[in-house]
């Protein structure tokens, strides 16, 4: 069960991001309303503030902001460019601070 979920199980609201829209359909389908669908880049950080301020205004306050955005780069680091980890840095540390 993802927070999301555990959220909506227990009767709370959700605001839920995501890079693509289609991966939120169970959710809607089986929640409707209590949950605000949102596409968001989380290294965009005009966005984030974004959708902070939707969520808050469909919902009238947010009790809690959870960030889970993330990925890892497995392999030896010799392997990595310098673009792949500064994108999974943008993601994974600076993109939460939006």
């Amino acid at each position: 069960m993802t927070v999301s979920e555990a959220a909506l199980s227990r009767g709370d609201r959700v605001a839920a991001t995501v890079r693509r829209p289609e991966a939120l359909k169970p959710l809607t389908d089986a929640y409707g309303d209590s949950v605000l669908p949102l596409v968001l880049d989380v290294t965009d950080r005009v966005a984030v503030t974004v959708a902070v301020r939707q969520a808050a205004e469909a919902f009238g306050h947010l009790d809690v902001v959870v960030n889970n955005a993330g990925y890892g780069l497995f392999g030896m680091v010799e392997e990595t460019t310098e673009e792949q980890a500064r994108a999974q840095l943008d993601t994974n540390l600076l993109g939460p601070c939006g």
